[in-house]
């Protein structure tokens, strides 16, 4: 298979183009050539895409096409250049409009309205789902077969966002700080995927050309079974206290990421369906996945050896001053 993947040198689309690679396709990566190199066996090619597709890159005949754009030109332009590939675009699950409905799957939930041209998220962050969702649009109504693939939480080596990270790397503290704030209530849900398995299923995905729409989520697990499944990936013996939610707002911990927040936290019940999507469908389509704990132990290896990588949440003495006043709290 002769296959574009559109960026390339960045977390999933750089899995992607590794196991496209791996399995002996013919891997080009387009992309500005700015934020770090492609896989070696892939071949690069420098595009800015807010520039029009060089002409001997729109000249070269393609089977399939893997996207991860947010800019609906972007999608537009890249549509038309490559129109009878097969398109696997990745999207994402904030395009649903419900948060709070646990069990959603595609046509099951509404979707945002689509905004149909570019904004910068950095002063609208809000537009990242319907930007999304117009440009899912885009390449169902120009590209001649096409899959849909809208992720939850991707968790890995590699990871830029540092959400999930921050657990890893908070349990290999446990020789010297073995209690371990924990959100909310061990029962809420929540779901990830590891970066290579999602990459995995959208290569298969293009290799047979698999139509239609997915989620590209994991298993629902209870937070319970996240957190000690990462514990058990890190070689950690901890003691997991839990503290609900309102507590945690009062101290002012934030959720999901960011510089005081415990990640990948969400408020209840407003968000009990983001990371609670039905992954049955996906599963039936080809989507494998790993156990957590291999995440776990594969993301702190990757976090030892990269000195620099992302790692968001709150500082330990943040959490033990958490800690404390819970503890004080209830006497």
């Amino acid at each position: 298979m002769k296959l574009l993947v559109l960026g390339g040198s960045v977390f999933l689309s750089r899995a992607v183009a590794a196991e496209a690679v791996r399995r002996g396709h013919d891997v080009t990566c387009a992309n500005r050539g700015t934020s770090g190199s492609v896989p070696a066996g892939a071949e690069p090619v420098v595009w800015d895409r807010g520039d029009p597709v060089p002409a001997g890159l729109a000249a070269a005949p393609y089977d399939a096409v893997v996207d991860v754009a947010r800019r609906p030109s972007w999608v537009r332009a890249a549509v038309a250049a490559w129109a009878d590939a097969h398109w696997v675009f990745v999207s994402t699950v904030n395009v649903y409009a419900d948060e709070s409905t646990p069990g959603g799957r595609p046509g099951t939930l509404p979707l945002r309205d689509p905004i149909t041209e570019d904004v910068d998220l950095a002063q609208d962050p809000e537009a990242y789902g319907p930007m999304k969702v117009a440009c899912e649009q885009v390449v169902r109504d120009g590209a001649g077969s096409w899959t849909v693939i809208r992720p939850g939480p991707i968790v890995g080596p590699g990871d830029p966002t540092g959400r999930f990270t921050y657990w890893p790397a908070r349990m290999a503290r446990a020789g010297s700080d073995r209690e371990v704030l924990a959100p909310g209530r061990p029962e809420d849900r929540t779901q990830v995927i590891d970066v290579r398995d999602l990459a995995a299923w959208i290569v298969t995905a293009a290799e047979e050309r698999t139509g239609g729409d997915y989620d590209g989520v994991g298993e629902v697990l209870a937070m319970r079974a996240v957190l000690e499944a990462v514990a058990a990936g890190c070689g950690a013996d901890v003691d997991l206290t839990w503290v609900p939610q309102e507590f945690l707002t009062e101290q002012g911990v934030a959720p999901w990421s960011g510089p005081d927040s415990l990640p990948l936290w969400l408020p209840r019940p407003d968000y009990d369906g983001m990371c609670a999507h039905d992954p049955e469908p996906s599963y039936a389509a080809g989507l494998a996945l790993r156990p957590l704990a291999e995440t776990a132990r594969d993301t702190l290896a990757w976090l030892r050896a990269t000195p620099d990588a992302a790692v968001t949440g709150m500082s330990g003495a943040r959490e033990a001053e958490v800690l404390a006043a819970w503890r004080a709290s209830v006497g």
